[in-house]
């Protein structure tokens, strides 16, 4: 069963904000896409099983800045995309510390969240 895919978009100052959910990651829990202007990011969600014997909460955020979104794709010797960079990392965290408070205290099930840029415009 595919999900009814469903659009909103809002302004915001002198941008257009576009949220887009329900045409990628269909087995994913939830997923987006959001755009503005030609800069767009992909957001997937999912959860696990509850892990016992861990005192923790094991969110996972991972954000991946492509070369691809760039326009750019990586040639002959170094094919993959190598190491995050120092902002791929801190986009994830500054990601993970207001999503972490949102979910109840004691959740042992694992959550992760995959991001990535899908297209980028060199401004936003």
């Amino acid at each position: 069963m595919t999900p009814e895919s469903k659009k909103y978009s809002t302004t915001v100052g002198n941008q257009t904000l576009t949220f887009e959910t329900g045409k990628l990651a269909a087995q994913a829990g939830g997923a987006v896409t959001f755009g503005t202007g030609e800069a767009i990011v992909f957001a997937a969600a999912t959860m696990g099983g509850v892990r016992e014997g861990i005192d923790f909460f094991p969110l996972q955020v991972e954000y991946e800045e492509r070369m691809s979104a760039g326009g750019k794709i990586p040639g002959s010797f170094f094919r993959r995309e190598g190491r995050p960079g120092t902002e791929a990392i801190l986009t994830s965290r500054l990601t993970d510390r207001p999503l972490r408070p949102l979910f109840q205290h004691g959740m042992r099930n694992e959550v992760q969240v995959i991001m990535f840029s899908l297209s980028a415009n060199g401004v936003n």
